[in-house]
């Protein structure tokens, strides 16, 4: 499959085309996929699955991994995390979604965009965007959550915003035992440090994950980090 540019470059283009002509994010992904030379973007993105990188990053995690995925706006890091979350649910594992960031339906346009309808996975799929949303919220409602779970907390620096939370450092912590003790793989979305150059290396890596807070990145077991078309992902040595 050649297509005219990286599918996450055709994303962006569809958010453009959404934007500008005011129709559903579905809709302009449609229309790109027809310019392709798809009569759908859930075929355009059914072809591009079997070469996406979360279908190689995926069986790599463990349960009672702790993951970051890491890059600047625009690069993808969302969409990777949905991507992994659904690797999971082929896999036949549930997944579940915790946003300080988007709506609901944010997600699941997110999801479609990928070429994922919302109801294919309905049994598995957990959408949750509480602004409760804190370790301790996550640990009560996956109390219940089979061993293999994939957790998604979108994002991390905005776990501590709310006074009444603990530290980032306690909250990521806690985190880490609960996916030990009930075998489930948290991963944690992350902002990336304004200061990081492209120019100087081709992905961001832990020195530049914005900290506003004090936070022993070492707590992660694995990392993903994006730019443009490079993906690295390393397993704590």
């Amino acid at each position: 499959m050649r297509l005219s540019a990286p599918i996450y470059h055709l994303k962006r283009k569809a958010k453009r085309l959404s934007r500008e002509e005011g129709i559903p994010l579905h809709d302009a992904l449609d229309r790109i996929a027809t310019t392709e030379g798809f009569s759908a973007w859930s075929m355009l993105a059914a072809k591009a699955a079997a070469i996406t990188p979360a279908g190689r990053l995926f069986p790599q995690f463990r349960p009672g991994d702790l993951v970051l995925v890491g890059a600047r706006p625009g690069q993808g890091k969302t969409l990777m995390s949905l991507e992994l979350a659904v690797e999971a649910m082929r896999s036949g594992h549930r997944a579940a979604f915790f946003s300080l960031e988007y709506t609901e339906r944010d997600v699941l346009d997110r999801l479609r965009a990928i070429g994922v309808g919302p109801a294919q996975f309905r049994e598995l799929f957990e959408v949750d965007c509480s602004d409760a949303i804190s370790a301790d919220y996550v640990v009560k409602e996956m109390a219940a959550a089979p061993r293999g779970t994939f957790v998604v907390i979108d994002y991390l620096q905005l776990l501590d915003q709310r006074r009444e939370n603990p530290d980032l450092s306690v909250q990521v912590r806690a985190l880490k035992s609960f996916a030990r003790d009930k075998g489930l793989i948290v991963a944690f979305i992350s902002q990336i440090d304004r200061s990081y150059d492209p120019a100087v290396k081709p992905c961001p890596d832990l020195d530049d994950v914005r900290l506003p807070n004090p936070l022993d990145l070492k707590l992660f077991d694995k990392t993903c980090f994006l730019n443009n078309s490079e993906v690295q992902f390393r397993a704590a040595s």
